[in-house]
């Protein structure tokens, strides 16, 4: 099956296919594959003015929130054979010229909210690019005017189009840091739209999408089921916690995709007696913790399901109703727990009396593919990615497993960090930080965070730390991330190093904030650090063990 077939048995649908949350237009199916159709047309043409030799079809870069024109232009790449490259709008505008650059793309496609990141990537295109007017903003007079010759084209001749063809680039970050371009076959949304769809969807159903659809997540878990089912998608521009129950009853929504910390900003709003007064049936997504789950579902009365899987989706994990708290699911088959430094398998987990991971060290193994890479087709421009080692895939997400199988997350490699749902990796945020006056060593790393995915922690080897200075410094720095911003500092008169002096971050990573170095922390929001107590450190732990995350903790510690 291929994202161009499940477009084409849409094709005389009358039922509602796509809408704007928020009271915006609605399409039925049968209008969304004629605007597909159109884009299809317009890729076409467009791909073949002055090729310049080119021996690969055109590659669309998309600056955009979830607009009903990301989904027409994903339809059309998937009906022409284009490549829609998904640029992540909370990148530096020098990042995005960098992701489009490794993308070859060929045009960028943006919206007025990203003007000014727009104008950088239009600078950084290449003089010889095969099209011209290599920026265009999809709300101007010359996008819709480059379309207009194209209106009422029909869906263009598919045969050409297999499951293995190329459909999208979504960017994921390596432990280099370097973000790398994920190669999203047809077959690599198709698989997973069909597998939900059959589980929980049908083609009265209604999907909301409120998280960004330039992430795997949305398209395989939201767009793919949608489209698989014929189920109707609603869009959320972008994602918002007080707005979501509202939208989900005002457009009837059945099923809710999410990411990490979403369940959790949404119960953080009022509570109401009428809640549960609304028709979701299922909330699916990844991440969520224990507590959030069940508290999630039961206030507003719907299944939650957690599931485990990256943008490569080279591993795949299904909950399994009938297994312990917190547990991603079973190992698959193929999928096994490796000691990341000998390749040994790890032995299942014991716990003790209380419950506790009694044997951390030894159990907590890095998951990995061994049996064959799944759905992953590799990256784009990246033939031998270290994730590829002795014919297997290494995640790079640490876990355990019981003695029955059943698995459970135990944070991620200290050079990749995932904080608030955006992936980055630990040396970006090394090089900015790198010029804090009085610095002799420093070394970012993940620490787990209480609701979901990690937190970031910076290790000093420093005579001294003076946090207003820190605050300030980060303040000023304009190429820093707006998830980078240390949560703890850890200021040591030395980091541990091996004998070749390379930091040993999986030690400073074991040892978190529990340390006898000095601590500095930011408990809000805003960049004011102050030194953290015993008493900080213990409200941490209830907090953790709150949310059913303790043995992130423990397994560490």
């Amino acid at each position: 099956m291929t994202v161009a077939a499940l477009l084409e048995a849409r094709a005389s649908d009358d039922r509602p296919g796509l809408r704007r949350a928020g009271g915006g237009r609605a399409w039925t199916w049968r209008e969304v594959v004629g605007e597909c159709a159109v884009r299809a047309a317009w890729m076409n043409a467009r791909g073949a003015d002055g090729g310049g030799g080119r021996d690969r079809r055109l590659h669309v870069g998309v600056l955009l929130d979830n607009v009903p024109e990301l989904v027409f232009l994903l339809g059309g790449a998937a009906l022409s054979g284009a490549v829609v490259v998904a640029l992540n709008p909370t990148r530096s505008a020098a990042e995005l010229a960098g992701d489009a650059e490794r993308a070859d793309c060929d045009l960028i496609l943006t919206q007025s909210r990203y003007a000014e990141q727009a104008a950088r990537l239009a600078d950084a295109m290449p003089a010889d690019a095969p099209v011209a007017d290599a920026v265009l903003d999809i709300e101007g007079d010359a996008y819709q005017s480059a379309l207009a010759p194209h209106a009422g084209a029909a869906p263009p001749g598919t045969a050409a189009i297999t499951p293995a063809t190329l459909l999208m680039l979504i960017f994921t970050s390596g432990t280099s840091g370097n973000p790398r371009a994920v190669r999203v076959t047809h077959r690599k949304v198709t698989v997973p739209g069909e597998n939900l769809a059959g589980k929980m969807l049908g083609p009265t159903d209604v999907v909301y999408c409120p998280m960004p659809l330039f992430h795997s997540g949305a398209i395989m878990a939201a767009f793919a089921p949608a489209l698989a089912a014929g189920a109707e998608l609603v869009l959320r521009e972008r994602f918002s916690a007080s707005g979501l129950l509202p939208d989900v009853r005002a457009h009837g929504c059945t099923y809710l995709h999410y990411v990490g910390k979403a369940l959790s900003y949404v119960l953080a709003t009022p509570r109401a007696d009428g809640d549960a007064d609304n028709p979701l049936k299922f909330a699916f997504g990844n991440e969520a913790a224990p507590l959030e789950q069940r508290s999630f579902q039961e206030r507003f009365g719907c299944f939650v399901i957690d599931a485990y899987g990256s943008s490569e989706t080279a591993i795949s994990l299904t909950p399994d109703p009938s297994g312990p708290p917190g547990a991603l699911g079973r190992l698959a088959d193929g999928v096994r727990i490796l000691d990341p430094e000998t390749g040994a398998e790890c032995p299942p987990a014991r716990f003790d009396e209380a419950g506790r991971l009694a044997n951390g060290a030894e159990a907590i193994g890095e998951l990995v593919a061994a049996g064959g890479h799944g759905l992953f087709d590799g990256y784009y421009n990246d033939p031998a990615p270290e994730r590829l080692r002795d014919g297997m895939f290494w995640s790079g997400d640490h876990a355990y497993a019981d003695p029955g199988g059943f698995v459970f997350f135990a944070g991620r490699t200290a050079e990749r960090l995932r904080v608030d749902g955006e992936n980055f990796g630990a040396a970006q945020v090394e090089r900015v930080l790198a010029e804090f006056p009085g610095v002799r060593q420093l070394a970012v790393y993940g620490v787990p965070d209480a609701a979901s995915g990690d937190q970031v922690m910076l290790a000093l080897a420093a005579d001294g730390f003076d946090p207003e200075a820190f605050g300030a410094y980060l303040r000023g720095r304009a190429d820093l991330g707006p998830k980078w911003p240390p949560r703890y500092v850890r200021v040591a008169a030395e980091l541990p190093a091996t004998a070749s002096n390379k930091i040993l971050k999986r030690r400073l990573a074991r040892d978190g904030w529990r340390t006898g170095d000095p601590v500095w922390w930011r408990p809000g929001r805003d960049l004011a650090y102050r030194r953290m107590t015993l008493e900080d450190v213990a409200r941490l732990r209830t907090e953790f063990e709150r949310r059913g995350r303790l043995h992130l903790l423990e397994g560490s510690g």
